[in-house]
């Protein structure tokens, strides 16, 4: 075990005194958990193969999945890389600092460790005022999954880093809830069209407004799950495995509007009543289940009246917001798992959202965390 230093630091009004024994702790090799404006993440040198063998042996994280590198400024990336191909710039002009991360060719400085044996690398710029500090005074690239165990649902609050990894890091920093709440969105970059290989806070239709047509990985499309199979790295962080889960089985409901989420969300009462009928239906089938609810405000509203017809077993019931707010759904995603983790829950049935926006990354991440379960009523 180690002896993990915690450090609650202010996000809006720190100083580098508050920075400097973290960033000491990276330049040496260490271990430093930070908030991004994504996810926490779990942060070693990129450059120092046996930083990066700690991470990986701290997440218990399969070391054919590759690693993020964040950077401090846009031009931090071209040591990384053998080129910032034209597309990149347009990329890095419009969304960095943000939480976009662009895949192109690496350079001889990136071990193996880092790239998982691929000949691309994916680097970031968080707009997360600390982490870019942090990693300005560290003096060198940090690779930085989420600060999780591997699997777990990801940190978006510093509670979530210490109960997996306190002891198994060499530093935490507290700072504050993350704003976005899902990882970050990546791109592969390498040619002359973007392509989505997770989707993210950066949406498709942000990237199309300065790049043109953006292309999505097969392997994101229900029609090519399972494409990257089990062999071989995956090209991003969460295309090849589970991820993201609670520990309760988590179940999507199939309704009769599954098949159109890239509309919008449904407003109506009736069809509102619709989602909520069967959700219901689905828990009334459980048996020796203690089920939990996922799903929107305006579904939570009228689930007490219909309950009641229904009569399904005791439930605990869970909402992300409002139908209206994708964002404040995407911020509370893993937190709501993590909750669920706190309860007695077995099963969570989840309600499936719109496929538009922001929506996609959450449809993705709900998706990754059932196993690409869907349940009919």
């Amino acid at each position: 075990m180690k002896a993990t230093r915690l450090q609650v630091v202010d996000p809006q009004h720190f100083t580098d005194a508050d920075l400097l024994p973290f960033a000491r702790l990276l330049a040496a090799g260490g271990t430093v958990a930070f908030p991004t404006e994504t996810v926490y993440g779990l942060g070693a040198d990129a450059t120092n193969p046996a930083a990066l063998s700690s991470v990986f042996a701290a997440k218990g994280r399969p070391s054919d999945n590759p690693l993020i590198v964040h950077v401090a400024a846009p031009q931090d990336c071209e040591p990384l890389v053998r080129t910032v191909t034209p597309l990149a710039r347009v990329l890095i002009a419009r969304f960095w600092p943000g939480p976009l991360t662009i895949v192109l060719q690496r350079s001889s400085r990136v071990p193996d460790l880092v790239t998982a044996g691929l000949e691309t690398v994916a680097v970031r710029l968080p707009a997360h005022p600390l982490a870019r500090r942090l990693i300005a005074l560290a003096g060198v690239p940090i690779a930085a999954p989420s600060a999780n165990r591997s699997g777990r649902p990801s940190p978006t609050r510093s509670g979530h880093v210490v109960t997996d990894l306190m002891g198994r890091v060499d530093g935490i920093i507290d700072g504050g809830p993350c704003a976005v709440g899902l990882e970050s969105t990546v791109v592969d970059a390498t040619g002359a069209q973007p392509v989505i290989l997770r989707p993210g806070g950066v949406t498709r239709e942000m990237m199309a407004s300065v790049a043109g047509p953006v292309a999505i990985h097969p392997a994101l499309t229900r029609a090519g799950v399972g494409e990257e199979g089990h062999s071989g790295a995956p090209r991003s962080p969460g295309m090849k495995y589970t991820h993201y889960a609670p520990r309760a089985r988590l179940v999507l409901a199939r309704t009769s509007r599954s098949g159109a989420t890239d509309q919008t969300p449904p407003a109506n009462p009736a069809a509102v009543a619709e989602v909520a009928r069967v959700l219901l239906a689905l828990a009334q089938r459980q048996q020796a289940e203690t089920i939990g609810i996922l799903c929107t405000d305006e579904t939570a509203a009228v689930l007490g009246a219909l309950a009641a017809e229904m009569k399904p077993p005791p439930l605990v019931v869970k909402t992300l917001g409002s139908a209206a707010n994708p964002e404040e759904m995407a911020a509370n995603l893993f937190l709501r798992f993590r909750e669920f983790d706190d309860s007695p829950v077995t099963l969570i049935l989840a309600q499936p959202l719109p496929e538009k926006a922001i929506g996609h990354a959450l449809m993705n991440r709900l998706e990754k965390a059932a196993g690409h379960q869907w349940e009919e009523a």
